[in-house]
């Protein structure tokens, strides 16, 4: 990030600040309202087609002893993030919760890191400014990128040129915290394959997929981070690339997918900046389980309640996933990504994925 958008994002925050003072100059109690982060209060966005939140709301206000604490440690994270712009360094969401306990203010130190990443959270969506532009980075997520693509990051030590194949070994190019600090100077891939496990990603590598296909292979690793969300979009968006999403076949990956293409309810906030509606889900899809006889376990209590809520979200309320998800409700039964290799470890590249991309006129 440029020193004048640091800039930006320090007045930002000060501004923030600022109107609780102009509260109490005005007789009115301080108060900070942001959106209701809940399932109940995403709606579909037409001009996007994403999910972004509804007009529900919930107040901070210092109007009760647990809301002025909340106010307060508000105000202290703020004066953090602003001193923390103005010396140019970053910190992570845990070290921030850390560093609570060194206030002078026992007050607004942080109970837990769950407080302290949803206060983040918060600032986030009333100043309008992201937490990567706050200098804030989460733990590590491991995400990594293998393919045909030559970039240009920016870091600490100036400006690197990467090749995501040459440059790199087996383990491919890690996705930094703030993507935005990559510049594309050339690309030869075709498309964009997201993969929910790092097994799967591995395979695919090891058989040469990336470099047979021209593809971009992204290791979501579990539930993807935004990082690796934000990249995603920036592939398709600025390189007219397809994205697809492979991904084990139970409900849990299936939100996996809906976080890639219409995004979270923890960040519906950022749905326009991490999410890429167009992108396609692959599989490990429930016609699949059945077509090709995968070894399967049976849904557990959860899974069947997470399938029977998924048919609620509106995120999935489209003919392909009710009857996906409607199908294997009947058959009982889910599957993981590796279960492709009861067919042979060459299965799922020389078989399954070349059929399914073509179908879906990828390939």
């Amino acid at each position: 990030m440029s020193a004048d958008n640091d800039q930006q994002a320090r007045e930002q925050l000060i501004d923030l600040a600022a109107q609780f003072y102009d509260q109490f100059e005005l007789g009115e109690i301080p108060h900070m309202s942001v959106p209701t982060r809940t399932k109940n209060n995403i709606e579909y966005d037409e001009d996007s087609d994403v999910w972004v939140y509804g007009d529900r709301e919930s107040t901070r206000s210092a109007n009760s002893v647990r809301g002025a604490r909340k106010l307060l440690k508000a105000v202290y994270t703020i004066e953090f993030l602003a001193d923390q712009l103005e010396q140019d360094r970053s910190s992570t969401l845990r070290e921030l919760y850390y560093l609570s306990e060194s206030w002078d203010n026992k007050e607004a130190q942080f109970n837990d890191q769950d407080e302290s990443n949803g206060l983040i959270e918060d600032l986030e969506i009333v100043s309008g400014v992201t937490r990567e532009d706050f200098h804030m980075r989460p733990e590590e997520s491991g995400a990594k990128v293998m393919g045909p693509l030559r970039i240009r990051e920016q870091t600490n030590r100036g400006d690197r040129d990467i090749h995501c194949q040459l440059d790199v070994g087996q383990g491919g190019y890690q996705i930094p915290n703030n993507p935005d600090t990559i510049e594309f100077l050339d690309n030869d891939a075709d498309f964009v394959l997201c993969v929910e496990t790092g097994g799967m990603r591995d395979r695919l590598v090891e058989n040469g997929f990336d470099e047979e296909y021209d593809a971009l292979i992204v290791h979501l690793g579990g539930q993807p981070a935004r990082a690796t969300r934000r990249l995603t979009k920036r592939l398709h968006d600025e390189l007219d690339l397809p994205v697809t999403v492979f991904a084990d076949g139970d409900p849990w990956s299936y939100r996996i997918y809906g976080s890639v293409a219409y995004g979270s309810i923890k960040s519906a906030h950022l749905s326009e900046y991490l999410a890429t509606p167009e992108a396609q889900y692959i599989g490990i899809q429930p016609a699949d389980i059945v077509e090709y006889e995968l070894p399967t376990d049976p849904l557990s209590d959860s899974d069947i309640n997470a399938l029977e809520s998924e048919l609620e979200d509106p995120r999935f309320q489209t003919d392909y996933w009710e009857e996906q998800i409607e199908l294997q409700l009947e058959i009982g039964k889910k599957s993981e990504q590796q279960s492709l290799a009861a067919r042979g470890l060459d299965f799922v590249t020389d078989t399954y994925l070349p059929e399914r991309l073509s179908e879906m006129g990828v390939l």
